[in-house]
């Protein structure tokens, strides 16, 4: 089965933390005593995990990974039945793998913890993106994402149709209301990233009022932030962003409001959402044992 996506998304960074979110879900899991004391080591278990309701796929190509990390385990095989960011019918089989007994029963829950929970994302992601489907407005994720498992929440959100904004807090710098007060504007703040970078990162600016937006206009910032606006506020700002400057709708996004934001026209809209508030899809495993 291919996962091109899988393996282009996790590369460096983005593998290590994944390695390290695997290796602490199977270490705080701790030893399995139960299965230690019922198998004797010459049964094989069979296992498939099937889908409970409609849902997209995501996680899928972590079977494997999950299996290799439990390092006693020496012969498995994994079989996928589709890939990620493929839809399926409740009662599908996605994918089956044969294993040692013990292997697949301290595997089980941490492979479907992490299925149920990205694909639970990729749905509620897919949700928006159908929302802004026939607008110019692009979805994005944000940092709102549970500590260690950034990049796997924002490889799920792509599979639904987002994209990923800020992996972390060097990739943009983001001035925030706070940062603003202290620096004592919008414009000593900006110049204060421009003095101590070089090159400076791309430059977003959190604005609060329409002549906020005017301001971070003049400054020739990467991208304006639009926070809570109402509507009629929004598109008067829109009107006071120049080409070349992105702009992002953020704070308060949801489904019943998302497609009229598109409609007003910025160029993104961030919804945290995505990642914090996701409900986890329904998948579940049937492990069968032979003797041989």
């Amino acid at each position: 089965m291919n996962h091109t996506l899988f393996d282009a998304f996790f590369q460096g960074h983005a593998r290590t933390y994944l390695d390290r979110a695997i290796s602490l879900a199977l270490e705080e899991d701790g030893p399995d005593l139960t299965s230690k004391a019922v198998f004797t080591g010459n049964e094989r278990a069979h296992s498939v995990i099937i889908a409970k309701e409609p849902t997209i796929c995501a996680g899928l190509p972590l079977i494997p990974i999950v299996l290799s990390a439990l390092e006693h385990e020496t012969s498995h095989d994994v079989t996928h039945f589709f890939a990620d960011g493929d839809s399926v019918a409740p009662g599908t089989t996605v994918a089956e793998f044969t294993c040692a007994p013990a292997v697949a029963f301290k595997a089980e829950r941490v492979i479907l913890n992490f299925i149920c929970h990205l694909s639970g994302i990729a749905n509620l992601t897919r949700r928006y993106a159908d929302a802004l489907s026939g607008t110019r407005t692009i979805l994005l994720d944000t940092r709102k994402t549970l500590p260690g498992l950034r990049y796997p929440e924002k490889y799920a959100v792509l599979l639904g149709g987002g994209k990923n904004h800020r992996m972390d807090l060097a990739e943009m710098l983001m001035l925030k209301d706070n940062h603003i007060d202290q620096a004592g504007g919008i414009s000593p703040a900006v110049d204060a990233l421009r003095k101590t970078y070089s090159p400076c990162p791309p430059i977003e600016v959190e604005c609060r009022t329409l002549d906020d937006v005017t301001e971070a206009a003049n400054l020739g910032v990467d991208r304006i932030m639009l926070d809570n606006m109402a509507p009629d506020t929004l598109r008067e700002a829109l009107e006071r962003i120049p080409s070349g400057i992105e702009s992002e709708v953020s704070g308060g996004v949801n489904l019943s409001t998302i497609a009229d934001i598109g409609r007003i026209g910025p160029d993104y809209v961030s919804v945290g959402r995505l990642t914090h508030s996701a409900p986890a899809a329904d998948f579940s495993m049937r492990v069968r044992i032979t003797h041989g």
